[in-house]
């Protein structure tokens, strides 16, 4: 069977001067269109119908042949059915295509697939069309009336197929100077990334954008040893990219459950040889690790099977972090390499933070926030529950949040029951709640920098030697900073401290904590990745 492919490609657009010929992503316009004849498995001949002689040199160069085109079919008004008409020369066909090159989004494999269905369908035209059902209306009689006679929501009207410049496949006896249309035609879907046509400048936008999408995978593992700060910030960066990343997670080393109610892609594997092996699977654009350290093995192992993708690791002060494009601490400030990026600066906000004003600093403290992040290794919360709910505390409320890798949970919400007391396990409303409170106790990570976003005085202890490492949340920055695992006297003591501190003295340690930008951070991370 001989199918021949035909692409229409004048020089004379007036919209966009050189449409044929612009570069997006790399190539020129009518590449796309080329590229996909070549590589379809059913179109055995191309021609080019073009006036343009730079048309004619990159057909050339890829290969394909050249049908000039007359200027009588290059006006405006002409149709597209002369000018395929014109360019198939004999009857050597059994199938025409007319593949236009504004849609140059559209993938083999569905041009492919519609040839097939085609075929096998012994149809006489298949038109390229995405289905796009929405509540329109007409004119009748000088009048706007709808062309549904019941409003209902988009998933539930009924198709609606509106033709793309994708693909016109027809039988060659089909073909004439005035058609390209048989008896028995059909329209094939194509899916909605596949379909822009580029006929304005804004469609040129939206298609350099699709070609030039991202394909992004992150690996990240959290749970009560290691905590969960890494699984909020995936799933915050996941939120930032303009596709749906591939999250990854070791069963060995996190629970599902961890991730909350989420609707991104939760892809678990077992070890880091099924890692490699989806990757190898996958031709990721970008790779973020949110791992904790990693070692030279690990990012040369991620490198064999990423060799082009970029490379990006979160709080990472291992060995591995020479191997990464970029590695942002913001956790930590020693810095030795210069894709390094360190401190505060880089640190990403939960997004509802960020609609918070800081809190107004109160004549006398009467309620106090504590919580230490998702698991809470160290149970300072089970500490901090014995020492309030004596009646010596009985005057001040307390609202203490457990975090969703924190153990005995339901021993501690046994706390509700003494009437100052208010125990939250995994609460969406996090700085709703800690916005209504006048201090705070908390650990070393996460929390810690979303108390200085709403300026909270805040005292904090680490919860493990690497958390000790933690710069940010110190003295100098306006907390009162305890160390790692102090006596109980030691926290009860600073917490009756900060119980009668006076206002003033609150007032110089919110200042400290404003005094930086921790909400420009997530920009600052994203603009450096897109830079890459």
């Amino acid at each position: 069977m001989k199918i021949l492919a035909v692409i229409p490609a004048r020089a004379g657009s007036k919209g966009i001067p050189n449409k044929n010929i612009r570069i997006i992503s790399g190539h020129p316009l009518i590449y796309y269109s080329i590229k996909n004849a070549l590589a379809s498995e059913f179109i055995t001949d191309i021609i080019i119908s073009t006036d343009s002689s730079e048309v004619k040199i990159i057909a050339n160069q890829m290969g394909v042949d050249v049908r000039w085109r007359d200027q009588a079919l290059c006006g405006d008004e002409v149709t597209l059915d002369a000018v395929v008409a014109d360019a198939v020369i004999g009857d050597c066909w059994d199938y025409i295509i007319t593949m236009q090159p504004t849609s140059p989004t559209l993938r083999v494999s569905t041009l492919d697939a519609a040839i097939k269905y085609t075929i096998d369908n012994d149809l006489d035209t298949v038109i390229s069309a995405i289905n796009a059902p929405h509540l329109s209306w007409t004119e009748k009689e000088g009048r706007k009336v709808p062309n549904y006679t019941e409003r209902l929501n988009r998933q539930y009207l009924p198709p609606c197929y509106m033709e793309t410049g994708a693909f016109m496949i027809s039988k060659a006896s089909a073909v004439t100077p005035a058609t390209r249309i048989g008896i028995k035609v059909d329209v094939y879907e194509v899916p909605e990334d596949e379909s822009q046509d580029v006929d304005t400048f804004e469609d040129l936008c939206s298609v350099a954008a699709t070609l030039d999408r991202q394909k992004v995978a992150i690996y990240v593992n959290g749970n009560n040893k290691r905590g969960i700060g890494h699984i909020y910030r995936a799933l915050e960066l996941a939120d930032e990219f303009y596709v749906k990343p591939d999250i990854y997670y070791d069963i060995n080393q996190t629970d599902s459950k961890i991730f909350g109610k989420t609707t991104h892609k939760l892809l678990p594997v077992n070890g880091i040889a099924e890692l490699f092996d989806k990757c190898k699977q996958n031709d990721y654009t970008i790779f973020i690790n949110d791992i904790l350290t990693t070692s030279i093995d690990y990012m040369i192992g991620l490198r064999s099977v990423l060799p082009h993708a970029k490379v990006i690791n979160f709080e990472d002060d291992g060995e591995g972090i020479i191997k990464a494009d970029l590695v942002f601490n913001a956790l930590f400030y020693e810095n030795e390499y210069p894709q390094v990026y360190t401190g505060e600066k880089y640190y990403i906000s939960g997004k509802t933070f960020m609609f918070y004003n800081p809190i107004h600093i109160n004549d006398m403290v009467k309620r106090v926030f504590i919580s230490f992040g998702g698991a809470d290794p160290q149970n300072y919360s089970d500490r901090l529950l014995g020492m309030i709910s004596q009646s010596e505390y009985k005057d001040y409320e307390f609202i203490v949040v457990l975090g969703r890798a924190k153990n005995n949970v339901d021993v501690l919400m046994e706390f509700n029951k003494f009437s100052n007391i208010e125990v939250h396990y995994d609460v969406p409303n996090m700085p709703e709640l800690m916005s209504s409170c006048d201090i705070a106790i908390t650990s070393r990570g996460r929390t810690g920098y979303e108390l200085a976003i709403l300026g909270i005085p805040s005292i904090s202890m680490a919860q493990n030697q690497r958390e000790e490492k933690h710069g940010f949340v110190c003295n100098e920055n306006g907390f009162t900073y305890i160390g790692l695992n102090p006596a109980d006297e030691i926290i009860e003591s600073n917490l009756k401290m900060y119980l009668s501190m006076s206002r003033e003295t609150r007032m110089q340690f919110q200042n400290k904590l404003l005094s930086h930008d921790l909400r420009g951070g997530r920009k600052r991370v994203m603009n450096l990745i897109r830079g890459l």
